[in-house]
């Protein structure tokens, strides 16, 4: 049986379960939209630092925040655009600004449709017309994100678009990774690593994006959780990027359209003519064992 239940929390809270599996989605769409808890029969599958999460002025550490128009941050934390240089901060405003419900569905699955329009606060950092939708879709163990980009502009709309989900873990020495690629790029120092399967997580930080993925699925085994996670994504997704931080119980493996800073360089870029929109979609299984 699929519910959806709103709460009053700190902010509107949507509740999707699926009580025959166990698993619930709570999601926050004042808050950027955000996924803030993902349980599969009953365990948490996403780390949330709620004391930040509590605080309006401070970015979300946790769930799965949305990354648009940006992924990552800019030189500067600006690009230009038609001669004039505008300022966007990292990942961009969606994950910062409310979301629009306009559709809820129980039947045969838990989901919930949110819409962002581009309005007169984004025009001055971004100066397109645009509309995103988003359907999450809980059902058992699977957690679906669709997603359409369209262009309202009269000229073309360029973007990169992604997410940051925060996994829960306790021991990452206990984590092992099956990412569809040889080599990295270290996001701090730009150089290119082998990759064996294997990060250093004695280092205080991690930042790593992996551009050459050879396909569209990658999973993590937390041997600690005794769970198995897969990250399936489509072909508008054209870089993974690991991150975390060294004391955290937390690492992020996160689905970019393009990499940091492509509004300026056009590396891996989506572009969509005027009137015209884009469709993908993410998955993430979560299989104890």
């Amino acid at each position: 049986m699929f519910t959806i239940a709103l709460q009053q929390q700190q902010y509107k809270t949507y509740i999707l379960s699926d009580e025959t599996a166990g698993s619930q989605l709570e999601v926050v769409p004042e808050r950027g939209g955000i996924i803030t808890r993902w349980r599969v029969q009953g365990q948490e599958i996403f780390y949330l630092d709620t004391q930040r999460f509590a605080n309006p002025d401070l970015s979300v550490r946790g769930g799965n925040p949305i990354l648009f128009p940006i992924c990552g941050n800019l030189p500067d934390n600006t690009y230009t655009h038609n001669g004039k240089q505008y300022t966007l901060k990292q990942h961009g405003f969606a994950r910062d600004l409310p979301w629009e419900v306009t559709e809820q569905v129980t039947q045969d699955k838990a989901s919930l449709t949110l819409v962002f329009n581009s309005n007169e606060q984004t025009r001055v950092v971004y100066p397109f017309d645009f509309q995103v939708v988003f359907t999450y879709e809980l059902q058992g163990n699977n957690l679906k994100i669709r997603q359409q980009y369209k262009n309202l502009s009269s000229t073309a709309l360029p973007f990169s678009a992604g997410f940051h989900p925060y996994f829960l873990t306790d021991d990452k020495s206990q984590l092992e990774f099956e990412i569809p690629s040889q080599e990295y790029q270290d996001q701090i120092t730009k150089q290119i690593h082998p990759f064996n399967g294997n990060f250093d997580f004695s280092q205080d930080e991690i930042d790593v994006a992996f551009k050459q993925l050879a396909s569209q699925s990658a999973t993590i085994t937390d041997r600690s959780r005794k769970l198995k996670l897969t990250l399936n994504y489509d072909d508008l997704y054209s870089t993974l990027v690991f991150w975390t931080l060294k004391g955290k119980d937390f690492y992020c493996l996160e689905p970019w359209s393009a990499p940091r800073n492509a509004i300026n360089t056009g590396e891996k870029l989506t572009v969509l003519e005027p009137g015209g929109s884009d469709s993908a979609i993410i998955r993430l299984t979560a299989n104890f064992f």
